[in-house]
């Protein structure tokens, strides 16, 4: 289920995990109001924003290392199924593919893609309030020097969260977007080259079952869906 720990992602990973911690440390280092709640010993939003880091590592984890849909050698006797790739990065065929990620060094497919959504959302989460803290703990100084040496460490923190969350953002709407349209990122991006999908028609979708439906099946049915069956379904015109 699980991909090895010690992989070709070691360096990411533990670069992302160190990143994560750091700044949870500068944020309860700084004057910030979580720093404030905490000398006080009102611990419920500290504790409450650290298990939620937590949280968000342990999905990166899991989505990261997580098989996404490999499709085994031993499994060659079979046809490639519909939707699927192979991945040249990852040097294997994935079923339902969407992309291959190299912010957690791993491919997004059929097995992790509801978990990469929901590590986005977190991750989202995380950065917003991490961004509101950051944003509680700047000091006033009477000049602009002494204002960036003051609070130098905490606006590069703010800097970056703030990007972060733009990035995270625009992934969570962009992958809940094409979800909601039952297509996938490679599929979006490349149907003029996909054989299945460079015959119809550029707003059509043979695999679109309506809004409510595809957000259904991803997040709540889970399982393997034989999409040559919904491909072919009854009242089909695709080729």
């Amino acid at each position: 289920m699980f991909k090895n720990v010690f992989g070709s992602g070691f360096l990411v990973r533990t670069a992302h995990v160190i990143l994560t911690w750091v700044v949870t440390l500068i944020l309860f280092l700084h004057d910030t109001e979580l720093r404030k709640q905490e000398e006080t010993g009102q611990l419920v939003q500290p504790v409450l924003f650290v298990l939620l880091v937590l949280v968000s590592v342990l999905l990166y984890f899991a989505v990261s290392l997580m098989d996404p849909g490999f499709i085994l050698s031993d499994d060659s006797d079979l046809q490639q199924p519909m939707r699927s790739k192979h991945c040249q990065t990852c040097q294997h065929c994935v079923r339902r593919y969407d992309h291959h990620c190299p912010w957690i060094e791993n491919c997004v497919g059929e097995r992790n893609h509801r978990w990469f959504v929901l590590y986005l959302a977190v991750q989202l989460l995380v950065l917003l309030w991490g961004l509101h803290i950051a944003w509680t703990g700047f000091s006033y100084a009477p000049a602009w020097q002494l204002w960036l040496r003051t609070n130098g460490t905490l606006l590069a923190v703010a800097v970056l969260v703030a990007l972060l969350s733009l990035i995270v953002l625009l992934l969570l709407g962009s992958h809940l977007y094409l979800v909601s349209l039952n297509t996938t990122t490679w599929e979006f991006m490349s149907r003029h080259r996909i054989s299945y999908l460079k015959h119809c028609g550029a707003d059509e979708n043979p695999f679109d079952r309506g809004t409510f439906h595809n957000l259904w099946g991803f997040f709540c049915v889970w399982g393997t869906v034989v999409w040559e069956q919904v491909y072919f379904r009854e009242g089909s015109d695709q080729v």
